[in-house]
C-alpha cells in the first residue's frame, strides 16, 4: 500500500490503483497502459494515411504562437541604441487557417516554425528600424510574402528601455491579415 501524502491524497501506482475501493478497471488499465508506454505494433507515423472525408475529418484551424524568441538587434530612436544594440524579444501568432497536419501529422502540412524563426532573425537583424511599429510591421510583411497565412500578429519587447523611469518593458504589437 502506498503512502499518504501530505495533502491526504493517495499516491498510487499501477497495482494500487486496481486495488483500491471505487477504483475502475479502466483507471487500472489505463495507469498501466501509460507505465508501459504505447504498443510497439502502434505506427509512429501516419505518413500513408489518406484523409477521410468520408467520416467527417478533415483539416482544422490552426494558429502557431511562438513566445520569447530572444534576439540582440540595433533598433531604436537614439543614436546609441542603433549603434550599440540592445536585446529584443519577439512573440509571434501566426494564423495558418485549414490545416490538415492534425489528421496527417506530417510536417508537410503545416508550417516548420524553425524556419519561421530564422526568417524573423534575418528580418529584425538585416537593417535598423527607429520604431517597435516599423520593425514589427516589416516582419508581419514578411512573413505574409513568404508564407500562405491567413494573418499575423507580431510583437516586439524591449526588456530594458533606455528610459529615466523604472519600467518593467516597453513593446509594440502590430496584427496584419492577409489580402485575398
Amino acid at each position: 500500500m502506498s503512502e499518504d501524502s501530505p495533502d491526504g491524497d493517495h499516491d498510487l501506482d499501477a497495482g494500487d490503483a486496481a486495488d483500491r475501493p471505487g477504483a475502475s478497471e479502466g483507471e487500472a488499465g489505463w495507469r498501466e497502459e501509460l507505465e508501459q508506454g504505447a504498443p510497439e505494433d502502434e505506427p509512429e507515423h501516419y505518413e500513408d494515411e489518406e484523409l477521410d472525408e468520408e467520416d467527417g475529418e478533415g483539416a482544422e484551424s490552426v494558429t502557431i504562437e511562438i513566445t520569447g524568441l530572444s534576439l540582440y538587434t540595433h533598433h531604436g530612436v537614439s543614436e546609441a541604441e542603433r549603434e550599440i544594440g540592445q536585446r529584443l524579444m519577439l512573440d509571434l501568432r501566426l494564423e495558418l487557417g485549414e490545416t490538415d497536419a492534425t489528421v496527417t501529422d506530417r510536417i508537410e502540412d503545416t508550417v516548420d516554425y524553425g524556419e519561421v524563426c530564422q526568417l524573423v532573425a534575418l528580418v529584425a537583424q538585416q537593417r535598423s528600424h527607429r520604431t517597435l511599429e516599423r520593425l514589427c510591421s516589416t516582419i508581419a510583411d514578411r512573413l505574409l510574402a513568404d508564407y500562405e497565412f491567413e494573418g499575423v500578429w507580431v510583437k516586439a519587447t524591449k526588456p530594458e528601455p533606455p528610459i529615466p523611469l523604472p519600467v518593467a518593458e516597453v513593446s509594440v504589437e502590430v496584427w496584419r491579415e492577409a489580402e485575398e
